[in-house]
């Protein structure tokens, strides 16, 4: 059993999605990456807990790479990212 709730994941996601958006000194190609990071993980909540494939689990990883890429530049969305790193792994992802 997950401590994290489903809503609570789509919640957080939301919000870094509204972090992105707002994170205007952020290059391109961060941006689509983080993009292209928070996309897998939207589809891996969609599927089935089941059906979900061992390497979609490494977005938690890259979300943690990036976070620290980010530590210096963007240090608030640097921290929504642990913290939705911090959210999935409760959820059992």
């Amino acid at each position: 059993m997950t401590n994290a709730k489903p809503n609570s994941l789509d919640q957080s996601l939301a919000e870094l999605h509204a972090k992105l958006a707002g994170a205007h000194r952020l290059d391109e190609s961060s941006r689509q990456l983080l993009r292209d990071v928070l996309q897998d993980i939207e589809r891996l909540l969609r599927e089935p807990r089941q059906s979900r494939r061992a390497p979609q689990l490494g977005a938690a990883r890259r979300l943690e790479t990036l976070a620290v890429d980010f530590d210096a530049d963007h240090p608030a969305l640097a921290a929504s990212l642990r913290e939705f790193i911090d959210l999935l792994g409760r959820a059992g992802l």
